[in-house]
């Protein structure tokens, strides 16, 4: 019999294979888990073995993050954080000070700007900051403020500051090694602390490069996350060479190439939405122009050489239109999809499609926070206004996901959210908006276990990884989060006072709190 080198104990094991806990242990050797079951473990003991006695904490495997971008977390932490400024010449000051240490014609990027500073104009930047393209994100990252030279070099305005348009800047901070690469390893080292083993990444065209960094990182053994990267073809047409040279190269237990992802529709809230029926009040049933026919094109010419292909869709009439795409794709004799298609976002869904998705095998990618960024109040209003209560009923249903055989897996859109597991019990299964009170549409919700599970085999699944991880079982690949409290029986209001206490990655601790 084989000792372990690591063993952790715990009355609250949640193994993935059921939806239940158990009391025991989970014996590690090297990178593989060597048992899981009742009792202590001693029999897997030895003079070196390390115990952890866990209590009611909750052992897990590993969390999957399946839609994240590191680029734009990227973004938020290049150049000086101006929120404490209350005043241009205030602002103009740190600026200053800060371009000192620039080369003449490095960008000058800053953030946490108010967005009143009405003295900020592109002239008077122009004026200040000759040398130095310029570009001053507000504080809520949804605009900013520029001089010429910076709409010249990355041909985005204020007017158009969101991250399909701002390309150009994100392959300027990649080609930055000596910011880019100490950022994605503080990226990871943030990712750990929040019980993340595996990402999906969006990487914009071809990444810009960045993939031999990710590479030199492997080789170096510093990847403390499974990185499967995706191109989002943004400045270029989608590249099947590209993919073809990614997949030969990247498919190594850590790093591998995940397909491709695009868009469809926007926010429901802007009407950019792509609802079956007009929204109320209008004759429109999406005001953002979608071009579906190469969205098709795209992902039958991918799946034909069998890459996967994710499409991000909110409106119910963009989440049928996606499923109609996706049953154009090769199927086995069960009449389900070859390859792992997914559908991320699945705002407000017509249930006839969730039934589909079961039927055909489409993976849904769900933002199970996303309940976090509305109040109750302000939400229902929207959704009143926009397509109204009966309508409304169809939002966030990932019980008819659950109940129709759809694999559910967990993403965040990082940095739109940051990963925070028990917040999204409080928010997915208590169907509540931060302020607590009324659930909203409480029939819509998923069971913690349920939840548990989408954020980890489910996600796993996605990936194409479930044998080697996403459960806690014998023989398998030792990535597991703890929980430092008991996610299952702590009341609704104070689940989100739970942190991870523990991350393991390939049986290696990579972050203890």
């Amino acid at each position: 019999m084989r000792n372990a080198d690591m063993i952790l104990r715990s009355d609250n094991i949640f193994t993935g294979r059921d939806h239940s806990c158990i009391a025991g242990f989970v014996a590690l050797s090297g990178n593989q888990i060597l048992a899981v079951g009742a009792g202590g473990g001693t029999e897997y003991m030895n003079e070196d073995t390390v115990v952890y006695e866990l209590g009611n904490q909750v052992i897990c495997p590993g969390f999957v993050d399946v839609h994240c971008f590191f680029t734009g977390w990227l973004l938020t932490t290049a150049g000086p954080d101006l929120q404490a400024c209350t005043t241009e010449s205030s602002v103009l000051s740190e600026l200053s000070s800060y371009s000192a240490g620039l080369r003449p014609g490095d960008t000058l990027l800053a953030r946490g700007l108010k967005p009143d500073f009405t003295g900020l104009t592109r002239e008077k930047l122009d004026e200040v900051f000759p040398d130095h393209p310029v570009i001053l994100f507000y504080e809520n990252g949804e605009s900013c403020y520029m001089n010429s030279s910076a709409e010249e070099v990355y041909q985005f305005t204020p007017e158009t500051c969101w991250s399909e348009s701002y390309w150009r800047l994100l392959r300027y901070l990649l080609n930055k090694r000596e910011f880019s690469v100490p950022g994605f390893k503080n990226y990871m080292n943030m990712m750990n602390s929040r019980g993340i083993t595996s990402v999906k990444e969006m990487g914009f065209d071809d990444f810009y490069g960045f993939t031999d960094v990710l590479k030199e990182l492997e080789e170096q053994d510093e990847l403390t996350l499974r990185v499967h990267f995706m191109s989002q073809p943004v400045g270029a047409p989608m590249d099947l060479e590209h993919g073809r040279r990614m997949r030969s190269h990247f498919h190594s237990p850590f790093l591998r190439f995940s397909g491709y992802n695009q868009m469809t529709d926007g926010s429901i809230s802007q009407l950019e939405g792509e609802m079956k029926e007009p929204y109320l009040h209008t004759d429109t049933c999406c005001k953002k122009d979608i071009d579906w026919e190469t969205l098709k094109a795209d992902a039958i010419a991918a799946d034909a050489e069998d890459f996967r292909f994710s499409l991000h869709a909110q409106g119910d009439g963009a989440i049928g239109k996606t499923v109609d795409i996706f049953s154009l794709c090769k199927k086995d004799e069960k009449g389900r999809l070859v390859n792992r298609h997914a559908i991320t976002d699945l705002e407000c869904s017509d249930p006839a499609d969730l039934e589909r998705m079961g039927q055909l095998g489409i993976i849904a990618e769900v933002y199970p926070q996303i309940m976090s960024l509305a109040d109750r109040e302000s939400k229902v209003s929207m959704i009143s206004e926009t397509i109204g209560s009966a309508r409304g009923k169809n939002y966030w249903n990932r019980r008819k996901m659950a109940d129709s055989g759809i694999v559910i897996s967990c993403g965040t859109d990082l940095p739109l959210l940051y990963d925070d597991i028990p917040e999204s019990v409080y928010h997915s299964t208590g169907a509540r908006f931060p302020e607590g009170g009324e659930p909203f549409n409480p029939e819509n919700a998923l069971s913690p276990s349920e939840l548990l599970e989408a954020w980890t085999r489910g996600g796993q699944y996605n990936l194409g990884q479930e044998e080697m991880l996403g459960t806690l079982e014998d023989g398998k690949t030792a990535d597991i989060a703890v929980l430092d409290g008991d996610l299952f029986h702590t009341p609704l209001e104070k689940i989100r006072d739970i942190s991870v206490s523990m991350t393991i990655v390939d049986g290696r601790i990579v972050y203890k709190k």
